[in-house]
């Protein structure tokens, strides 16, 4: 089981796919939910943790210039990422509203892989990278609903779950049979809950 972590805007982190990191920018504490992408500067700090897990090269000058139309566009593109990962989860098909929407945030920055080496050949090994002409921000934001899409039609679908703990709303990959929680922690409390009810039954 993977373990939480917050980000420095406060979203929990949890070891996902950075698609369903991004969804989870949206959680409950103590049955409220919370806003982790309330302002821009949390979702440069967001983005800032999730450097080394994005496709897209994202600079401090990147994050710095981010507009209240990036933030918009994030908070379309996570909406629409939970519902289509909702209506897997309940065993639905998606609405055809929120998997064109995906597609259009798939489409919003048009990018392509370029070959690079480093200057000494024997020293590093050669990889690719990302380039857009967009801005990068955007194009991390597109690569993102691009990996939603291949989460969602992959092999990986039928392990998504939505975590049954109380009042909890995050998503993960379930990937054991052995593993029925997002964290250990939620697994605690809904341990508790139960024998609190059972204790509390009038006999």
């Amino acid at each position: 089981m993977q373990s939480i972590h917050l980000s420095a805007g406060g979203a929990p982190l949890l070891g996902e796919p950075p698609p369903i990191e991004f969804a989870n920018t949206t959680f409950a504490i103590r049955g409220r939910l919370r806003e982790g992408l309330d302002t821009t500067g949390h979702l440069a700090a967001w983005l800032r943790d999730m450097h080394h897990r994005l496709a897209v090269a994202l600079t401090d000058e990147d994050l710095d210039g981010l507009t209240g139309d990036d933030l918009a566009v994030a908070h379309d593109l996570r909406t629409t990422i939970r519902a289509v990962a909702d209506a897997i989860v309940h065993g639905r098909a998606p609405d055809a509203d929120a998997v064109a929407a995906l597609n259009g945030h798939a489409r919003r920055a048009p990018r392509w892989r370029e070959l690079r080496f480093d200057a000494e050949p024997r020293t590093g090994a050669p990889r690719t990278e990302i380039r857009s002409h967009a801005r990068p921000v955007a194009a991390a934001l597109s690569t993102l609903a691009e990996e939603a899409a291949e989460l969602f039609a992959g092999p990986a679908r039928p392990e998504l779950r939505i975590c049954p703990g109380p009042n909890c709303v995050l998503y993960f990959l379930r990937g054991s049979t052995r593993r029925e929680w997002c964290t250990p922690d939620c697994g605690n409390r809904a341990r508790a809950a139960r024998h609190y009810s059972k204790t509390r039954r009038p006999h």
